[in-house]
């Protein structure tokens, strides 16, 4: 089998204005997989050790990926894994290549030994003699080692005496950080052995969500961001290649051109994302194994959003009929951020093909299911088990395609809910005639959007015993004909912790409001009274950085369906920073200052009051539309105007739930005490905490992300090692905050 080595180791910007106040923007960075920067980084900056490479598999035709699953190879191999093997490399050799002892230290300048003769005031010097070394670079694998003549890395300093002072010893000093010296690493070799993937990278983003009505469940999405989410050319202007999606060795040694052998695919611009220019453009390219060379043979440039579009190409070149033919698609494009995107569907080679590949004869689902409760994807487990009745969803949301030139029988689907891997309940019926929009077979090359009730019969087990809750819910659909059944069935997750949400989790675009002091707030009715002690926000990375902009939370009362008297506002001296959180969460969580919780009980709105213009760029998530929900004010809350842009904000209500223990949430204390000094302010070290009364207890010390820095009791705080910036004080005991400066 052959063997193919793939090695791993650990602008300009158009916004898009809806209406004056409020504006939308690309992306910079996807927080949904920044996760994974960690992950990737090496172990040891600078050198090969304990990376992994490794050998790759070859599939077979036919190669097919609808993206409805996982067909990215996985690089996660450990070196106790069963076929693993290694080499470890030493840094010096001998001249009969055995590895010098660990403590070998050298230096490639020229030392020397100096002699001073006290009685005639002369000294002397005199060069060590080189020894020959086989110097290795431990950066990248593999190691070619280079004779080279080294140095002790130190000088003697001798003095001749006269005959009456004659106890005087050598010094010897050493050269500070020698520059040759012994080290070693570890390569380790894995095989990748599963014909089920296809992929061999993943910088291209496979998702459910970017492209605008797929034809089946997942896409596989291009844009400026690598395989981590992160920009390729932070804050440049630049526009190059940037994702590649490169498919494992193939063997294609015995078929031919006779075998009528023709890749297809489809594909989109734009879709929920960044509308790619002219000059942007998706190429594909095949690769002749024998001739080690890329040939491209189609591309297509960048335009507004259309309808999915049919690549179709002829294997017709004897170049490719090898053991080792590869194919791949790239893109050109803006590489600072979530930009001028393209999406990838229904990849098809195969032999005896031809214009009826272009015909994707299939039916799939589209989307996956964002929820089966009323209003909302999530809500707090203790509101749910005290308000379950008639909360099941009556209009569960359903999109499935007929991609066949013909009209198809519908069927009967299902919806089943898991708790732990057991079935809950009998599976809900997505009747067939509903599906297809009532018509008594689906129509060819057809979207079918429809709603199905699942307000009666089941409903999430309130009497599951924890603070939070997690259901699996699969549904099903078909039609009556064979198809990839793959992309049949959904799977999604019905969570439930302490917190409200309209959204499905995952941001496509970054949203905010453009005017000074402006309000921006989301609708939220909660299903019991309750206490509100925070909020969670999806904070997106986009064309400027503004984590360094300020605002404070609010929380306001309802006035006949638009905000109203602001129930909650933060201290001024104690405003918030939007922060990029990359972690699997994603969210950042903000509480009530002085961790006070507040009673709530009907309609209400959460959001906040900002600073400056500029836009804070919350996420936006555009798969599910909730901007009736979404209101803004620009006058200071003296009107408000309800946004025109679909989408749901993803800003999270938090509520006071079995969850507060774990949360280490109190009550407010509410009494208040003067007579506290706090200085030099500002300062740039040490902070000086005078309290009169003898009632000083402790105080801890806040950034203006709200994360505590230092807790103590001392009198003295030391800032020295945190950035410049503003802090706040908060005296244990005292409902007191102060504000320091650190320059």
């Amino acid at each position: 089998m052959n063997k193919f080595i793939i090695f791993i180791s650990f602008l300009s910007f158009t916004l898009i204005g809806w209406s004056q106040g409020e504006e939308v923007g690309p992306l910079t960075g996807n927080p949904q997989l920044l996760a994974k920067k960690a992950h990737v980084l090496k172990i040891n900056e600078g050198t090969f050790d304990s990376t992994f490479i490794y050998t790759q598999d070859t599939i077979s035709l036919p190669v097919f990926d609808d993206f409805s699953s996982n067909k990215f190879q996985s690089y996660d191999a450990d070196y106790l894994d069963a076929g693993v093997t290694s080499d470890q490399v030493f840094a010096l050799l001998d001249g009969s290549n055995n590895p010098l002892a660990f403590d070998a230290v050298y230096t490639t300048q020229v030392t020397y030994r100096t002699t001073y003769t006290v009685s005639t005031s002369s000294s002397a010097n005199v060069n060590f003699s080189s020894t020959s070394v086989q110097i290795g670079d431990l950066s990248s694998y593999p190691v070619t080692h280079v004779a080279t003549d080294v140095y002790p890395p130190f000088y003697i300093y001798d003095t001749l005496n006269t005959p009456a002072d004659t106890d005087l010893t050598p010094d010897t000093v050493w050269l500070v950080g020698p520059d040759i010296y012994q080290d070693s690493a570890t390569q380790f070799f894995a095989p990748v052995n599963d014909l089920s993937k296809i992929w061999m990278d993943s910088e291209a983003y496979h998702n459910y969500r970017y492209a605008v009505n797929p034809w089946s469940l997942g896409v596989a999405t291009f844009d400026g961001l690598d395989e981590v989410g992160y920009p390729y050319d932070f804050g440049s202007a630049a526009s190059n290649f940037a994702d590649h999606l490169t498919s494992k060795p193939i063997d294609m040694s015995g078929v031919s051109a006779s075998d009528s052998i023709y890749f297809s695919f489809l594909y989109e611009t734009e879709g929920y994302g960044d509308q790619p220019e002219s000059g942007d453009s998706l190429i594909l390219e095949f690769y002749a194994h024998d001739l080690f060379q890329w040939n491209q043979v189609w591309s297509v440039g960048g335009a507004a959003l259309d309808s999915f579009k049919i690549g179709h190409i002829l294997l017709d070149n004897a170049d490719y009929f090898k053991k080792g033919f590869q194919f791949r698609f790239k893109n050109i494009g803006g590489l600072s951020g979530s930009l001028d995107h393209f999406h990838l569907d229904y990849v098809n080679l195969r032999t005896l093909s031809g214009f009826q590949d272009t015909l994707f004869k299939d039916f799939a689902i589209v989307y996956p299911v964002n929820t089966l409760i009323n209003d909302f994807t999530s809500v707090p487990w203790d509101h749910w088990k005290n308000n379950f009745a008639g909360k099941m969803s009556s209009d569960v949301l359903m999109t499935v395609r007929n991609s066949s030139n013909n009209a198809e029988n519908n069927l009967d689907g299902s919806s089943e809910v898991f708790y732990s891997g057991t079935s809950e309940a009998t599976p809900f019926v997505l009747t067939a005639g509903i599906l297809s929009g009532g018509e008594i077979n689906y129509a060819a090359k057809s979207f079918y959007e429809s709603t199905h009730d699942f307000s009666t019969g089941y409903h999430f087990d309130e009497t599951k015993v924890g603070a939070s809750q997690t259901f699996d819910v699969t549904t099903v659909a078909a039609a009556q004909f064979p198809t990839f059944t793959g992309n049949d069935s959904t799977f999604t997750q019905q969570v439930f912790e302490n917190y409200y949400s309209y959204d499905d989790g995952s941001a496509e675009q970054a949203y905010g409001i453009t005017v000074a002091q402006g309000r921006l707030a989301i609708e939220y009715e909660a299903y019991e009274a309750d206490s509100l002690i925070g909020m969670n926000v999806h904070w997106v990375p986009s064309v400027n950085d503004v984590s360094n902009k300020l605002f404070l939370l609010t929380v306001w009362a309802d006035n006949g369906g638009v905000p109203g008297d602001t129930l909650y506002e933060d201290n001024f001296f104690f405003p918030r920073q939007p922060s990029y959180e990359y972690d699997r969460n994603i969210f950042t969580t903000y509480y009530l200052r002085d961790t006070m919780k507040l009673p709530i009980s009907g309609k209400f709105y959460i959001g906040w009051r900002q600073f400056d213009s500029d836009r804070l760029n919350v996420g936006l998530d555009k798969n599910i539309d909730n901007s009736s929900r979404t209101f803004y004010s620009l006058d200071g809350g003296a009107s408000w105007g309800s946004s025109t842009i679909p989408g749901s904000v993803m800003i999270r209500p938090i509520f006071s739930t079995e969850m507060d223990a774990t949360l280490g949430l109190r009550d407010e204390v509410s009494t208040v005490y003067a007579g506290v000094s706090v200085y030099p302010n500002p300062s740039t070290d040490i902070v000086n905490i005078e309290v009169e009364n003898g009632l000083y207890s402790g105080v801890q010390v806040f950034d203006l992300m709200g994360r505590m820095i230092v807790e103590t009791t001392s009198q003295e705080v030391d800032l020295s090692a945190s950035p410049d910036g503003v802090y706040i004080f908060k005296f244990e005991g005292l409902n007191k905050i102060v504000k320091i400066i650190k320059r």
